[in-house]
């Protein structure tokens, strides 16, 4: 962790925006009750959406204020797993990206989730017909089709700019993100690390 007073993230974890602004606002020390495991704890606010983001790391030397390289952060900046196909990452990555902007969000998960389904071998009709075909074939459950066709018309309500659909706000948004997010771990990360596991 740097001794400095901003935390250099590539986004911020509450707004998404690029290169955050995140100021110190304040810090503690603590160890555990045999005084060790020293530890280092700050909260950076962010300049633009105003969200607190805790950080730690280990004090190497506190007479120097020394620290180590940061353990964790809260809340952690949401990331796509490497063992989603590349096309479906990079729609999914940029939906994060893109929180402010709602409707663009909203769009680019149900891209996702049609790019995932063609991935995995669902390539015949619309959206509709591959999500129904993905329940049908037991690759999905029931309930995660239903939150598919749900992303998907709230993507549709976007594309063709219905007038009597509702505009996305972020919460929208971040909910078609946290199932797009839960369809890639079940469809393509927990099968990689399960098969990671059985390797080693």
């Amino acid at each position: 962790m740097q001794n400095g007073n901003s935390l250099p993230l590539a986004r911020c974890p509450h707004c998404n925006i690029a290169a955050p602004l995140l100021s110190q606002v304040t810090s503690a020390e603590t160890m555990n009750d045999r005084r060790m495991n020293m530890r280092q704890w700050v909260i950076y606010k962010c300049a633009t959406c105003g969200g607190a983001t805790m950080a730690t790391a280990p004090i190497i030397d506190k007479a120097r204020n020394v620290w180590g390289e940061i353990t964790d952060i809260w809340p952690a900046p949401q990331t796509v797993h490497d063992s989603v196909p590349d096309r479906a990452r990079a729609y999914l990555q940029q939906a994060i990206a893109s929180i402010a902007a709602p409707s663009g969000a909203v769009m680019l998960t149900a891209s996702a989730v049609d790019s995932m389904l063609k991935e995995k071998g669902l390539k015949d009709g619309s959206l509709y017909k591959r999500i129904d075909k993905a329940a049908a074939e037991h690759l999905i459950t029931a309930e995660m089709a239903a939150w598919a066709h749900e992303v998907r018309l709230d993507a549709n309500d976007q594309r063709h700019a219905d007038d009597d659909g509702a505009l996305p706000d972020e919460a929208d948004a971040r909910k078609s993100i946290e199932f797009t997010l839960a369809l890639a771990q079940f469809l393509f990360v927990l099968p990689a690390r399960v098969a990671q596991g059985r390797a080693q």
